[in-house]
């Protein structure tokens, strides 16, 4: 691919590319009026509305009901990616489906977690998955523990990298800001992860928590030096304390030391 910035990857070429695919499962999808719509109303947007402005189209062309969209949408995504990188770059093509399973997709708790958990094994999930933890948290909530357990590691870093608190790019979770102790069972699955891209997920959901819930993020580390950590734990923990190294706060200056011993 040329280079080009991001938002101007969401355009006539991808809904050419899109609309292809779409139409060797749906032969009846009208590719000339998905290609109209995004070539005249993208434009003059940024990434984020250019991606809506996808998924409102594959709404309003695939017509029917939403599972049975989802059913079409989900036999285009292609081989799984195997790699911890390429979400943003070689499968970039597929946020506009993870977008439709953010906006449309809310009265299909089941049929959507099974979507969205197809998508992040190739994009990222981390954006649809919020509107599911706003409106469903508990039922969200125990699915993301099993799939902390997964034998995928994208599907693991999805389970962390989901319940952020302040996940960048995305509106913070006011609930797990205010009392993030929901979402520890999942970290606690994750701790000894051998996978670097779930750790440095761990590690960043951590770091989120200590910049609202200072003490309960301080416990958690404690619990988990005292536990003989392997290397993986020991990582997590280092990484997860370098903003408040960098404010040279003295308890977390001093585990780091503990750590290297």
């Amino acid at each position: 691919m040329a280079y080009k910035k991001v938002k101007y990857w969401f355009d006539k070429e991808l809904a050419e590319m899109l609309s292809e695919k779409i139409a060797e499962v749906r032969k009846d999808f009208p590719v000339n009026k998905f290609i109209k719509t995004i070539e005249e109303e993208t434009d003059d947007l940024e990434l984020k509305d250019r991606i809506e402005v996808f998924a409102d189209a594959l709404h309003e062309d695939l017509g029917g009901d939403y599972a049975e969209n989802v059913e079409v949408l989900m036999k285009i995504l292609g081989s799984e990616n195997e790699e911890e990188t390429g979400m943003f770059t070689n499968f970039y093509w597929l946020m506009p489906v993870a977008f439709y399973t953010e906006k449309y997709g809310l009265e299909h708790f089941e049929k959507s977690m099974e979507a969205i958990k197809e998508i992040t094994k190739r994009n990222t999930s981390e954006y649809a998955i919020r509107p599911y933890l706003d409106k469903y948290p508990a039922k969200t909530l125990k699915v993301l523990k099993k799939w902390s357990k997964d034998d995928n590691f994208h599907v693991r870093r999805l389970a962390s990298e989901g319940v952020r608190p302040r996940l960048p790019w995305a509106k913070k979770s006011d609930a797990f800001v205010e009392d993030p102790t929901p979402i520890l069972p999942v970290l606690e699955n994750l701790k000894d992860d051998k996978v670097k891209y779930v750790q440095k997920s761990v590690a960043n959901c951590i770091n989120d928590i200590f910049k609202d819930n200072y003490h309960l993020a301080k416990d958690l580390i404690n619990a988990w030096s005292k536990d003989n950590p392997g290397t993986e734990r020991r990582w997590i923990m280092k990484h997860a304390l370098r903003k408040l190294r960098k404010d040279e706060d003295a308890w977390a200056m001093n585990m780091t030391d503990s750590l290297k011993k």
